[in-house]
């Protein structure tokens, strides 16, 4: 990569080229742009917690889980359980909006306090480890579809770039040409996956920040869940539960963060994109009202989140008004679609990344794709 000081333009290596950040362009210095931009956002005080407001959720989500879970003994030992599994899947996923807001400092002044309710919600509720999302998360906050460094595109199963799709062979190779179209019914094991992951990052030999209160919080929630299942219902009634509730949740998480970012520009590990544009550019905001803001957790307002991270839910809706026009006066692209659009757009993106599986490792998957 050229150096700073040269006029070079950025390169997405799927989704073509990107603003120029040279000090050349003749634009104010990025730092300053930025800065400019919280300053009006801070001066409207949308960075002012809204604790309320959370409170208000905890307390709503807490109620409607008390409903299922007495729903549940109710029942009894009967396939109309699997409807609760559904509404339980629902719930724990709203439950992990607000572990994640949390651990975004978004809930309450303190750090101490943001920490204690986000591990809590996320170990003993949601069943997720609290250090293992954080990690992973903010290093994927810290460099957004950037390749080598965010963890978000550096999937097993679903390739998000060329690169990860290039050499498959046989099945592997005719799946990954279809993994947009299998996309979704992959999701149903994503939630599965979660619980694993967070199993493995607290037993693992990898430092864990309160590791024996994640395991005992992890451990009891998982004996008492599987206990009152197992002990209300018949075995394959049981197994049908855990399996509907994990389905929905998995598929719940994957369809409310997948529309972020899949499908935007790629950047090099090397890339010298400011802050601004990184996550102006490669975010991704989803068109609704309040009905949306509460579907998504807030995740809808990508653009700002990723600008405002310890920005409360509430608030901004009010920022993307800010931030959208201050990027238009600017130039730099802000991308805004429809749910159901997005959803489109991460599907053929997907598959268009799995064309490049079974080519040759010497040819350009980018131009294969688009055409020479």
């Amino acid at each position: 990569m050229a150096s700073p000081q040269t006029d070079t333009l950025e390169r997405s290596p799927v989704l073509g080229p990107l603003r120029s950040t040279s000090p050349k362009s003749g634009r104010a210095s990025p730092t300053s742009e930025y800065s400019a931009l919280l300053h009006q956002v801070r001066d409207a005080g949308l960075l002012g917690r809204r604790t309320g407001f959370y409170i208000a959720m905890f307390a709503g989500l807490s109620a409607a889980l008390v409903a299922v879970s007495f729903g549940m003994v109710l029942l009894g030992d009967s396939w109309w359980q699997l409807a609760l599994a559904g509404v339980l899947g629902l719930l724990l996923t709203q439950f992990s909006f607000l572990a994640h807001e949390a651990s975004h400092r978004q809930v309450f002044e303190s750090n101490k306090a943001n920490d204690v309710a986000g591990r809590t919600i996320a170990n003993l509720v949601v069943g997720i480890s609290y250090s293992w999302w954080m990690s992973k998360h903010s290093r994927h906050h810290g460099s957004p579809n950037i390749m080598g460094k965010d963890p978000d595109i550096d999937g097993r199963v679903i390739a998000f770039t060329p690169d990860a799709a290039a050499g498959s062979r046989g099945l592997g190779a005719w799946l990954r040409r279809r993994q947009g179209y299998l996309f979704f019914p992959v999701l149903t094991l994503e939630g599965l996956n979660l619980h694993v992951q967070g199993f493995r990052t607290v037993f693992g030999a990898g430092k864990v920040d309160r590791r024996w209160l994640e395991i005992v919080m992890l451990v009891s929630r998982v004996a008492v869940y599987l206990a009152a299942v197992f002990l209300l219902m018949s075995p394959g009634i049981a197994f049908a539960f855990l399996g509907v509730q994990l389905a929905v949740f998995g598929v719940y998480m994957g369809a409310s963060f997948a529309p972020n970012h899949k499908g935007m520009p790629i950047l090099p590990k090397d890339s010298k994109v400011d802050f601004l544009r990184r996550q102006v550019l490669t975010s991704r905001n989803i068109r609704g009202g309040w009905a949306m803001d509460t579907f998504m957790g807030g995740l809808n307002h990508q653009v700002e989140h990723h600008l405002f991270p310890n920005m409360p839910r509430p608030n901004l809706q009010k920022a993307r008004r800010m931030a959208k026009a201050y990027c238009e006066a600017r130039g730099i692209t802000y991308t805004e679609t429809s749910l159901a659009q997005s959803y489109g757009i991460v599907i053929r993106y997907l598959n268009r990344v799995g064309l490049s599986a079974g080519a040759d490792p010497f040819d350009c998957p980018a131009a294969s794709a688009y055409g020479r």
